[in-house]
This record gives structure tokens, C-alpha cells and sequence, in this order.
């Protein structure tokens, strides 16, 4: 693996890489939602067993990134927050994951 081409070839999977999921929660929350299309926060939280603050936060990166949407709701006097991811956070988290397996395979 010595070679300038191999060099270019794995600095091109590199660069597929998106910030935003090199944060394991945050690549989990949009992967999940590419699989069950909107998940509410409370569920979020059983699942990934974060705390309140910290999948708040991971949420909020993601949101300000157009990579997912919020909406509110009351259930029963009870407001939940649910989670679907957009158009741009399916296209970047594909990015990603096509420039892991192709990292993979060089």
C-alpha cells in the first residue's frame, strides 16, 4: 500500500467520512431512522440509553444540520417530540457508509 494511488484512492473514501457521524449516537439515531421512519424522543432514549442532555444535544447537532426533523405532539396532556430524518440526512448518512465500505474493500 505504498503507492500514490492507493494513497489517492483511500484519501477519496476518507473524504466520503461526514463529521456529524463520527459521533456513535448521532450515526445511530440517523441509522435508526432510516429503518422506522420517526422515533419519539423517550424511545430514543430506552434505546441508546443516553441521558436526557446528551441525546438532546446529539439531536439538536443533527437538526441544525437539516439531517433530521422535529415535530411536537401531545399524547394524553403529555407532549412527545418525534424524529424523522430528511432527504439530505439519508443522502449523507449513504455518503457515509459508502465511503466506509469502500474503504473496506480497497
Amino acid at each position: 500500500m505504498s503507492s500514490s494511488s492507493d494513497s489517492q484512492t483511500i484519501n477519496q473514501h476518507y473524504a466520503q467520512f461526514d463529521k456529524l457521524f463520527e459521533h456513535r449516537t448521532r450515526l445511530a439515531i440517523c441509522a435508526l431512522l432510516v429503518r422506522f421512519k420517526k422515533i419519539s424522543f423517550s424511545r430514543f432514549k430506552e434505546l441508546l440509553k443516553e441521558s436526557d442532555g446528551n441525546l438532546g444535544a446529539q439531536l439538536r447537532k443533527l437538526e441544525d444540520a437539516a439531517y433530521i426533523n422535529i415535530s411536537k405532539e401531545f399524547v394524553g396532556r403529555r407532549p412527545v417530540s418525534w424524529y424523522s430524518i430528511t432527504k439530505s440526512g439519508k443522502t449523507a448518512l449513504q455518503a457515509h457508509v459508502d465511503g466506509l465500505e469502500a474503504l473496506l474493500n480497497c
